[in-house]
Parts: C-alpha cells; sequence; structure tokens
C-alpha cells in the first residue's frame, strides 16, 4: 500500500522519472485531452495537477479529464449511439439550455453523426464523472511537487485529512443532478445518454437494472486504470459497458432505499425521552399558551 494518496501526478506515476514525466511535471501539462494544453483543475495559475488517488492499493479517477484518454470514451460511446459505419465526430463543453433558454449546463461531449454534405443526422450526449474526495489533497501535492524527484517515497499516511475518495457525494451531489437536468432533456428528446466513469465509482451505485443493448437509451462505459510496467504509466481500460433504461436508472438513483420504519419511529422516540426528561426543554403547550 502507497503511504501517500497520489497515484498519478500530470498523467504519470509520481515515481516515473523518465523525460517526458519530468516535462510534463515542468510544464504542468495534460496529457489527457484538455481543452488546452495546460492542467486547469482547481486553479489554471496553479492547477492541481493529480489525475487519480489511490484507495488502498487501486487508483481511484478524481479528475474527469482522465477519462479522456485516447479519446477511448468516445470510441466507445459512439458505438452505442450509431450504426456501425456511421460518420461521427465530437464536440466538447456542449452548453445545454432549457425550454426557457435557461442553462442546464455543459454536457461534457457530445457526438454528432453527419452525411456526405455535413448535415447532421443524429447525436448521443456523454457524461464523463470523476470522484469527489474528503480531506485534503492538494498539501500532499505541494509537499511531493516541491522536489519531485527526491520525494516520491514521502511518508502522508498519519496527517491530518488524508484525502479518501468521497463517492456518496459524488453520486448524489454530482451524478443525481446531472441525471435529473440535463439527462431529462435529452431523454424529453429521444437522444441517448453514456455515462463515463471508474469502476470503483460504479460499483458504489445501487445496482442497476441491464438491458438488451438494442432497447437502451442509456449506457455506463466503465473503466480501470491498469498499470503498464514496461512504461511505468497508467493505461485507461474498458471495463465493461452496461446498458440500462434512463427511467429505471434515474428511479434508482435519485430515491433513497427506505429503511425500517420502526427503527426511525425508535430514534424519534429516544429523541421525545430526552426532551422530556430534560428541566430546559420547552413545553409546546406552554409556547402555545404564552401565544395567546
Amino acid at each position: 500500500m502507497s503511504k501517500n494518496p497520489l497515484a498519478e501526478v500530470f498523467g504519470f506515476p509520481i515515481g516515473n522519472r523518465s523525460r517526458d514525466a519530468k516535462r510534463y511535471r515542468r510544464l504542468r501539462l495534460c496529457p489527457f485531452n484538455n481543452v488546452v494544453p495546460s492542467c486547469t483543475k482547481d486553479k489554471a495559475s496553479n492547477p492541481l495537477g493529480v489525475c487519480s488517488i489511490f484507495e488502498a492499493s487501486l487508483p481511484a479517477i478524481i479528475c474527469p479529464i482522465r477519462l479522456r484518454e485516447n479519446w477511448r470514451v468516445a470510441e466507445d460511446a459512439a458505438s452505442f449511439f450509431f450504426p456501425k459505419g456511421t460518420k461521427w465526430t465530437s464536440l466538447t463543453e456542449v452548453r445545454l439550455n432549457d425550454a426557457k433558454g435557461d442553462s442546464a449546463g455543459n454536457i461534457d461531449l457530445v457526438l454528432v453523426s453527419y452525411n456526405k454534405s455535413g448535415k447532421i443526422t443524429d447525436f448521443g450526449a456523454v457524461e464523463i464523472q470523476g470522484v469527489y474526495i474528503t480531506g485534503n489533497i492538494r498539501n500532499p501535492f505541494e509537499k511531493y511537487m516541491a522536489s519531485s524527484n527526491d520525494n516520491v517515497d514521502f511518508d502522508w499516511s498519519n496527517m491530518p485529512n488524508y484525502p479518501k475518495p468521497d463517492y456518496l457525494s459524488s453520486s448524489r451531489k454530482r451524478l443525481a443532478p446531472q441525471l435529473l437536468y440535463k439527462g431529462g432533456i435529452l431523454n424529453k428528446w429521444g437522444k441517448k445518454l453514456a455515462v463515463a466513469l471508474n469502476n470503483g465509482f460504479y460499483n458504489t451505485l445501487p445496482e442497476l437494472q441491464e438491458i438488451d443493448p438494442a432497447t437502451a437509451n442509456m449506457a455506463w462505459l466503465i473503466y480501470d486504470l491498469k498499470h503498464d510496467n514496461s512504461r511505468d504509466k497508467y493505461k485507461l481500460v474498458k471495463s465493461k459497458v452496461v446498458h440500462t433504461s434512463f427511467e429505471s436508472t434515474l428511479a434508482k438513483i435519485t430515491i433513497a432505499e427506505a429503511g425500517d420504519v420502526r427503527r426511525f419511529v425508535a430514534y424519534l422516540q429516544e429523541k421525545l425521552n430526552d426532551k422530556m426528561e430534560s428541566k430546559n426543554a420547552p413545553d409546546v403547550s406552554t409556547l402555545l399558551a404564552n401565544e395567546l
């Protein structure tokens, strides 16, 4: 297990001392098809160049740009959106408006198919999801960058706010709203949606009902990072594709599974008992009488 949380910094494992790795760190470049050559995560002037962090011994992708490696995600999404042999291209950061003209947010990647005249014949949308973290990742990042050639094995394990993936917040605060707003509009239009994410993230979601790809209007493109020992570099590898219905998926992800109501009533009873036993607790009947 790593002594610190850093799996990849500016596209390379922190122990990689190759000429390319040093160049990307020095110039703070992004090798994964960012909108500009430089990394712009967190701050453009002082980017937080951490692509993935360790969860136990496995890397978890925290930057969505990391999932753009070699544009594999576009190729996999196109296989779901369009018939084989279709001519298509991709557009990034496409604004999506609702019926009132208000922005529903930007779509990470839109694939458009077109005919010989260059006229659009169809399109599909791709949401690319990294994972939020708890704790502080900038501090160990700055520690490493201060002396990256000599600072590979620094120990961060006992430091406060050790960063970890926060899958629950990632799904509730990021993924669910994306599906509700942007996904809802696309579904109303009858367009397909693909969600690209790390395998560890997907495994924390509620179990989704998988259906035949021919009838699916939604696909989950699930990836892992596999270490290439010969290059000392992680490679984005497709783990699997899960085909679902948008409607059933939305209900599964946005509606919390209800527990036993008796446990909640028991908890309420404890709260009530504490209140009744407290001498300083306000009495409802007294409060109402004072208002009359």
